[in-house]
C-alpha cells in the first residue's frame, strides 16, 4: 500500500465524503495529531483497536464504489472475524442457523453432502451422506466444487454454500466438480430432496455375525444402534462380532457418538473436551452394559470418517475394544458450539478440542488404522488422494502438539461385493476365535466314538 493510498484511508475515515471532481489524493485536509490512547485493562477491547476498526468501516461505508446499507457493511465484518479463525468456525443467518438444527434432527431439503471451504472459496467434499441425492450422483470424498448452477462458487463459509444446494424437493443443481485424477472438471447433475437420514443400518453378514453402518451422527443415533443391534442377536444365539463402518461419515452430534460407544464399553473415559470457558471442558465416561458382551469389533474408516466418528473409533481402540481397519481418517479433532444471537443469526464457534482415553489429540492428525486396506493403489501416506484437516489453511493445532504434516448406500453392500467388508468378515472370526469364551469342545481320538474321548491328565 502506498502513501497516496494510505492517505486517501485517513481522509475517508477522519472527514465527510468530499463532493468533488478533482482527486482525493490531491485534496489538502488537515489531519489531527494522532494520540496513543492508555493500554486497556485486562479483558477489554484496547481502544486503539476499536478507534482502527471505526476508521476502516467508514472507509468502506464512504469510499465503496456502490453505497452499501450500514447492516450489510456490519455483517461482512462480523463474518471476516468468525471466517479467519479456523476452517470450521462461522457466521450463520437465520437460515444457515435453521439449518444446523434440521441436519442434526435427521430431516431437511437439500443433496445430503458434507462440505469445508478452501482458500480459493471452492468447497471441498468431506462426504457424501449414505442414501442422499449427492451420494446417488456419483458424488465422491475429495471432490472439490468449484461453481454451482454455472456460476463460481463465492460463499463465506462452507455453512452458507450447504444453503446454496438446498432448495425444494424435485428441483436440479448442477455441480461443476474438480476429481483428482480427472483432466477436466466433471458436472454433476443432481435433484433435490427431502434428507431424511437414517443414520444406522443394521444386519447379518453371516450367522452371529453382524454389521452396523453409520452414515453421520444425529440426536436420536445412539439409541437406534443400541436398539437396532439388540434386534439382531438373541440370548440363545449372541453375535460372534461385529463390523462397525464408518467410512465416509462426516460426524456430526457429538453427543450421539459419545452414546454409541458407550454401547460397547462397561467402564472408562469416552472422550474429553478442553477450551478455554468452563461449558468447554468436559469428560464423558461409559456407564456399565455392553451390547456384545465382550465380542470383538472391527471399525471400518477411511479420509471420509471425519470428527464424531473418529471420537467413536479411538474410545473403542484406546481401550481395546475394537480393531481399527481401512486408511487414515481425516483429523477434525475440535467441538464447535452454535451461538445464537439476538437477530435470528448464530455463531458456529469452535470452543474445544476433544482428547480420546489416552489423552491424545487426533486434531490433523487423524487416526491410523491398525489394518490398511486401501480403496486406491498408493502405499504412502504422502500420496493420499483424500485431502484431510491437516490440508486445510488455518486448521488448529492439536492442542500444543506440531500438526502432521462411490455412488450408493454403503449399507447395501456385503461381503461379497466390497473388499473392505470382506476382509473385515475374516478378521472378526479370527478374533472371535480368542474371545468366545464357551467351553471348547471335548477332543476325540481317531478312530474312536465318542466314549474314548481324551482327556487331559489332572495337575
Amino acid at each position: 500500500m502506498n502513501f497516496r493510498t494510505v492517505f486517501l484511508l485517513g481522509c475517508l475515515a477522519a472527514t465527510p465524503a468530499l463532493a468533488q471532481t478533482d482527486s482525493p489524493v490531491d485534496a489538502q485536509v488537515d489531519v489531527a495529531p494522532v494520540v496513543t490512547p492508555a493500554p486497556a485493562p485486562e479483558g477489554t477491547v484496547p481502544l486503539a483497536d476499536i478507534q482502527r476498526f471505526v476508521s476502516v468501516y467508514r472507509a468502506v461505508r464512504q469510499g465503496y464504489v456502490d453505497e452499501l446499507p450500514d447492516k450489510k457493511v456490519m455483517q461482512a465484518a462480523l463474518r471476516g472475524l468468525i471466517t479467519d479463525l479456523d476452517p470450521h468456525s462461522a457466521y450463520l443467518n437465520k437460515e444457515q442457523a435453521q439449518g444446523m438444527d434440521e441436519f442434526a434432527n435427521g430431516s431437511y431439503d437439500g443433496v445430503g453432502v458434507e462440505l469445508v471451504q478452501l482458500p480459493d472459496r471452492s468447497l471441498r467434499v468431506i462426504a457424501p451422506i449414505d442414501g442422499t441425492p449427492a451420494a446417488r450422483a456419483g458424488l465422491l470424498p475429495g471432490d472439490v466444487i468449484i461453481a454451482i448452477d454455472g456460476k463460481p462458487v463465492d460463499v463465506d463459509n462452507a455453512d452458507a454454500g450447504k444453503s446454496q444446494l438446498r432448495g425444494e424437493p424435485g428441483t436440479k443443481v448442477v455441480l461443476r466438480v474438480l476429481r483428482e485424477e480427472q483432466p477436466q472438471p466433471l458436472e454433476l447433475t443432481i435433484e433435490r430432496d427431502t434428507i431424511r437420514v437414517t443414520s444406522v443400518r443394521v444386519r447379518l453378514l453371516e450367522p452371529r455375525y453382524g454389521y452396523a453402518r453409520i452414515s453421520t451422527f444425529q440426536s436420536e443415533t445412539g439409541a437406534e444402534l443400541s436398539k437396532a443391534i439388540t434386534g439382531i442377536q438373541s440370548t440363545s444365539k449372541p453375535l460372534l462380532g461385529l463390523v462397525l463402518d464408518l467410512r465416509s461419515n462426516p460426524g456430526g452430534v457429538l453427543g450421539a457418538a459419545v452414546e454409541a460407544a458407550d454401547a460397547f464399553l462397561d467402564e472408562g473415559l469416552i472422550v474429553a473436551t478442553k477450551g478455554r470457558l468452563p461449558f468447554s471442558n468436559s469428560r464423558f465416561n461409559a456407564t456399565r452394559g455392553d451390547l456384545l458382551n465382550g465380542a470383538p469389533i472391527v471399525v471400518l474408516v477411511d479420509g471420509g470418517s471425519a470428527s464424531a466418528s473418529e471420537v467413536l473409533a479411538a474410545a473403542l481402540r484406546d481401550h481395546r475394544r475394537a480393531l481399527i481397519m481401512g486408511e487414515r481418517t481425516f483429523g477434525k479433532g475440535t467441538v464447535q458450539t452454535i451461538l445464537p444471537l439476538d437477530n435470528g443469526d448464530a455463531i458456529k464457534l469452535t470452543t474445544a478440542r476433544y482428547y480420546t482415553p489416552s489423552g491424545g489429540s487426533i486434531q490433523a492428525r487423524g487416526i491410523r488404522p491398525d489394518v490398511i486396506v486401501k480403496t486406491a493403489h498408493f502405499d504412502e501416506d504422502d500420496n493420499e488422494i483424500l485431502p484431510r484437516e491437516a490440508d486445510l489453511p488455518g486448521h488448529l493445532k492439536a492442542g500444543g502438539a506440531t500438526s502432521d504434516g462411490g455412488d450408493g448406500d454403503t449399507a447395501k453392500v456385503t461381503a461379497e461385493t466390497d473388499y473392505a467388508i470382506h476382509e473385515a468378515l475374516i478378521m472378526l472370526k479370527g478374533l472371535s476365535v480368542f474371545g468366545d469364551k464357551s467351553p471348547a469342545p471335548t477332543p476325540v481320538a481317531p478312530d474312536s466314538d465318542a466314549s474314548a474321548a481324551v482327556t487331559k491328565p489332572a495337575g
